[in-house]
């Protein structure tokens, strides 16, 4: 009986603390828009650098796509415990009976819905630039749709890691980087080897492994992490 009740008291916190970013965010548009302008303008101006060669566009588009994705997925990373850290409410946050990890997760779910989820829907669109097949679209909004979440949960360690320091955006970039290497290979092959007409499933459960991990893990190393910074 008590674990039920705190299951619920658990998922009642998750709710309002993703409610609680939702609303913050809509009362600052600027925050959200100006990663989907950035993604936009990105992928926008390599068609115009590079020329109208078609076989050309099919072979850098899903690269530049995923990278411009990669980019303006971090653009919102630095203020992502900051304002929490600024107001006090991270200090709450450390004292609530609801295991902490379990607040992170939320602002993870917050943060992937307003600097993520956005994105994948304009992908379809941005990718007619490059001249993608049909079936090479869909597998570029999935392999985002699968493939930002993990990039929302590894930014969210660099952020606890780096909050309160000089230079934070700086050395958070250097963090995370690195580490979503290996999802923008896995995002970009896929789109790659759809449009040779290959098969995708391997990378597909590749991208979902990592998902997985990273959704276990990095709430809770992001939870540590904030322990620490907040000393």
């Amino acid at each position: 009986m008590a674990f039920i009740v705190l299951g619920h008291r658990v998922l009642k916190t998750l709710r309002a603390a993703v409610y609680r970013d939702l609303l913050l965010a809509m009362r600052r548009p600027a925050d959200v828009l100006t990663a989907l302008a950035f993604f936009v303008i990105v992928v926008s101006l390599f068609p115009l650098g590079v020329g109208p060669e078609r076989d050309l566009l099919r072979t850098i588009g899903p690269g530049i796509i995923w990278v411009a994705a990669l980019l303006a997925s971090m653009l919102s990373l630095p203020l992502l415990f900051a304002a929490d850290h600024a107001d006090g409410t991270l200090e709450q946050m450390l004292l609530s009976a609801v295991p902490l990890g379990a607040i992170v997760l939320a602002k993870v779910v917050a943060h992937w819905l307003l600097s993520g989820f956005p994105l994948v829907l304009v992908s379809p669109i941005l990718g007619l630039q490059y001249d993608l097949a049909p079936d090479a679209l869909g597998i570029l909004a999935l392999t985002l749709l699968l493939g930002t979440p993990v990039l929302s949960f590894i930014g969210t360690i660099g952020a606890a890691l780096t909050l309160g320091l000089r230079s934070a955006g700086v050395l958070l970039s250097l963090l995370v980087l690195p580490l979503y290497v290996p999802v923008l290979i896995l995002g970009s092959g896929a789109v790659e080897v759809a449009s040779a007409g290959l098969g995708t499933q391997a990378y597909f459960l590749v991208i979902c492994a990592l998902l997985i991990v990273s959704a276990t893990f990095a709430p809770w190393a992001a939870a540590s992490a904030l322990r620490i910074s907040s000393e």
